[in-house]
């Protein structure tokens, strides 16, 4: 890979000139120098790790991002921060270098307020949110925050704590519920888009859909109510109408035979 782009500089101080080239040419150039670059700083300073590695040429905007998770320590594609109010999710922080999602807190429960008028009454978060500085602003604010209190725990317990913290567990199940659900239904574990834009475009889509399904469901139950009490009026309306005939009683009785 030295020799040929020595190649090509050699040829660009010959007097070529790189824009003849098209588009996609020319970013795979620039692509594979940045590649070449970083695979040689690496070799020299004996690491294997740098700033906005690069680990694919047609999507040089993916990051490996570290997670620990069990069968999968090293994933790749978009990283995302979202929050959930009353069943709809909403898409806070989306990008493709690793970040830490405690920094995100402050701004969604901002956004949350920009939103609604109003902050929330409590935060149900993971436990990468516990931070004491998340802590001491949702203090301040008046805002409770899940999780157990920095500490040692009390030795005697407190049932009251405990059925709050298991509270707090089955609302955070909702947000946990909406990435499975768009990874299971709607492709969100297999975004196919190469281009940085176009993966963000179909991420977005998919929280909109999922909002859009919410929102059928309640349409839904709506229209269902309304038969519901238009089928108990028209009972009603038919039972005020046969009632005077149902009291002078049948004169006639008509029997057809086919």
């Amino acid at each position: 890979m030295r020799r040929n782009l020595a190649h090509i500089d050699g040829l660009v101080e010959a007097g070529a000139s790189l824009s003849q080239l098209s588009a996609q040419p020319y970013r795979t150039l620039l692509v594979v120098s940045e590649v070449f670059r970083q695979q040689q700083w690496m070799y020299e300073h004996r690491c294997h790790q740098i700033d906005a590695r690069i680990v694919s040429i047609t999507q040089p905007h993916v990051r490996p991002i570290v997670r620990g998770k069990a069968g999968r320590s090293v994933e790749f594609g978009a990283k995302l921060s979202a929050s959930c109010a009353d069943g709809c999710v909403f898409l806070d922080h989306l990008g493709w270098d690793n970040f830490n999602e405690s920094g995100d807190l402050v701004s969604q429960v901002e956004q949350f307020k920009r939103r609604f008028g109003h902050y929330p009454e409590s935060v149900h978060v993971d436990q990468i949110y516990r931070t004491r500085a998340n802590r001491a602003w949702c203090r301040e604010r008046g805002i409770r925050i899940s999780g157990p209190p920095l500490g040692r725990p009390p030795l005697d317990g407190n049932a009251e704590a405990k059925k709050q913290a298991l509270k707090d567990a089955r609302v955070r199940n909702a947000i946990e519920g909406k990435f499975g659900q768009g990874k299971r239904r709607f492709s969100l574990a297999r975004i196919m888009a190469k281009l940085a834009h176009t993966a963000q475009t179909a991420i977005a889509i998919t929280f909109l859909v999922l909002n859009l399904e919410l929102l059928l469901k309640q349409l839904l139950l709506l229209l269902f109510w309304f038969c519901e009490r238009w089928l108990h009026y028209f009972d009603a309306f038919l039972d005020r109408c046969w009632e005077p005939q149902m009291r002078q009683g049948h004169r006639h009785l008509d029997i057809a035979i086919g």
